[in-house]
């Protein structure tokens, strides 16, 4: 399976196709039974503004996110959510759909899947 380097990945993807990825993840997350109740209905536009701009930020495009939120304390920001396997997974299978949806280029992809599944497997903080 070929895989882009973290480093290539905005070129691959550019600013569109995260936005793309962003916004077909987060039209499946209000009525998810698991992600639905975590996300507060009146900030989802703000949240999937963050998402976007984590993303940009972390594989190589703009440095907003940065510069507006300072180092992304990933863990520490998502403490206050339970999260447990079941959630991560369910985190996991939405981006995956996200990214079908956004037809996100087979070796960006590839490289996105390891990090999310880290990611995912990284902010779990609490027992099933």
């Amino acid at each position: 399976m070929d895989v882009l380097p973290e480093n290539e990945i905005y070129e691959a993807v550019g600013e569109d196709g995260f936005r793309k990825l962003c916004a077909a993840f987060y039209a499946q997350v209000p009525e998810d039974d698991i992600l639905g109740p975590m996300y507060p209905q009146e900030d989802m536009e703000g949240a999937e503004e963050r998402l976007l701009s984590f993303l940009v930020y972390r594989f190589g495009g703009p440095q907003d996110y940065i510069e507006k939120r300072g180092h992304p304390r990933l863990r520490a920001r998502h403490m206050p959510f339970v999260i447990n396997s079941a959630g991560a997974q369910r985190w996991l299978e939405i981006m995956d759909r996200a990214m079908d949806e956004a037809e996100i280029p087979a070796p960006a992809r590839a490289t996105l899947q390891v990090f999310f599944e880290h990611i995912a497997n990284f902010m779990i903080n609490s027992r099933d």
